[in-house]
């Protein structure tokens, strides 16, 4: 893979949302065992999964998954630790700033 070229790969997936009190949450999880790696895409492919409140579906789908090329690797580990530090900077709390 050169420096500068993207692949791309499709994998059978399984996409769990839970919609639930005490998880709210959705996983994507490659049953192909592929792994992503930083400045990767997927793109799941079908109609949004929905789960009514207080159930959990799970669904098997296809994805697709863009890979970045090598200078994209670099480029997302060397930013990303400042992208997350953005994140820190922010707290909430019910008290009114005036």
């Amino acid at each position: 893979m050169g420096w500068m070229t993207k692949t791309t790969e499709t994998a059978p997936c399984e996409v769990e949302v839970s919609h639930k009190f005490e998880s709210l949450h959705a996983h994507v999880k490659f049953l192909n065992g592929a792994t992503i790696n930083p400045g990767d895409e997927v793109l799941v492919h079908g109609a949004p999964v929905m789960a009514p409140y207080g159930e959990v579906v799970c669904e098997t789908r296809t994805a697709t998954i863009t890979r970045a090329s090598k200078i994209e690797q670099i480029w997302t580990r060397m930013t990303g630790d400042f992208e997350f530090m953005e994140l820190c900077e922010f707290s909430f709390s019910e008290e009114v700033s005036l």
